[in-house]
């Protein structure tokens, strides 16, 4: 299997930038479509693409869920700090941190805090469970600390593409 090349040491056209804006508007814009908007065949907008993914700058094609919808309604943000942030300890966190299917997004950070963690559950019941296993029962984290969202006003995965033209 060959290693994705650096997506910083991918040249990204005008061309690009105008896909992976569509693509990030909708992943499931046909190929036809995209070809249509920014001026170029459906072969050469599907090579484009597969170029994109190799180099690692598409990370991923998937489908934004509503937790509430599934019955994950509150979303917290909890700032974490370690004990010791030796680098395997540091690894161990990240591996710990990874597994755990609530934790939507973690965030390794400068600052009081070693790690910024954003965790969707059912129930404050199952978030203290979650506690338990990845904060107590772990003698490396020192503390942590818990927002809780009172409202989903802005969520996204969108990143800004403007500078690069």
């Amino acid at each position: 299997m060959t290693k994705p090349a650096s997506p910083n040491s991918l040249t990204l056209d005008r061309f690009d930038i105008a896909i992976l804006r569509i693509l990030q508007r909708d992943n499931t814009t046909p190929q036809r479509v995209i070809g249509q908007a920014v001026n170029l065949s459906a072969p050469a907008v599907q090579r484009r693409i597969k170029r994109l993914e190799q180099a690692g700058v598409i990370r991923a094609n998937v489908a934004v869920v509503d937790p509430a919808a599934v019955g994950q309604a509150i979303t917290l943000f909890v700032e974490v700090e370690l004990v010791s942030e030796t680098a395997k300890d540091i690894d161990a966190a990240k591996r710990e941190f990874t597994a755990a299917e609530q934790v939507q997004q973690c965030y390794y950070v400068t600052g009081e805090a070693d790690f910024v963690l954003v965790v969707v559950v059912p129930s404050m019941t199952d978030y203290e469970a979650l506690t338990r296993r990845l904060f107590f029962e772990n003698n490396n984290v020192r503390k942590f600390r818990t927002f809780v969202a009172m409202d989903r006003v802005k969520v996204g995965l969108t990143v800004p593409l403007e500078h690069r033209l």
